[in-house]
């Protein structure tokens, strides 16, 4: 944990401002919900909190399934990172937490899926550089935008409708999983 300098009283009403920059840094958008933690030495640590990071074991499981049953690449992100990656020809694990791209995070404000319109090409996924997406549905439960199903890129490859079917499928059966 790194100190900001930044010194805030809490209000008559139990209420403490975090200020713009931090919250524009940390990407933490009005209304958003935070967890609240705290340890025994009297600290209190606000985190996002992620509907998906509850069934990110789950999500892992369904990315998987998804890269077996039809060899295609598949990442699945909250609003802020990547919580599972399947297929990709690196380390699985390089991709886990790492920050979405405004690219992607722009895409799932629009609450539309999104298409590469040329083979191998589309929209960063991390803001690391890893990683492509040529397909990416939105996961929306409850009218909010959780995160995203994604097909990644493949050199020479454009997602055909059955794969973009697969894609929307996970989106839809993860927003079902998470309004139960």
């Amino acid at each position: 944990m790194r100190a900001t300098g930044i010194v805030r009283r809490i209000d008559d009403l139990g209420r403490v401002v975090i200020p713009k920059e931090i919250r524009r840094t940390m990407r933490i958008r009005e209304g958003e919900p935070l967890e609240i933690f705290t340890d025994k030495d009297g600290e209190v640590i606000f985190k996002k909190y992620s509907p998906l990071g509850e069934i990110s074991s789950f999500s892992a499981k369904y990315a998987e399934a998804l890269n077996k049953a039809a060899g295609i690449p598949v990442a699945i992100c909250d609003r802020d990172s990547v919580v599972a990656v399947a297929g990709v020809s690196s380390s699985n694990k390089e991709y886990l937490e790492k920050p979405i791209s405004i690219s992607v995070s722009s895409v799932l404000e629009k609450r539309q899926p999104f298409t590469a319109t040329e083979a191998g090409s589309g929209i960063e996924l991390t803001d690391a550089g890893l990683g492509r997406v040529s397909y990416l549905a939105p996961i929306i439960s409850d009218g909010d935008i959780i995160g995203g199903v994604m097909l990644l890129a493949r050199e020479g490859y454009t997602p055909d409708e059955s794969e973009q079917k697969m894609i929307n499928t996970g989106a839809l059966f993860l927003s079902k999983q998470l309004e139960m």
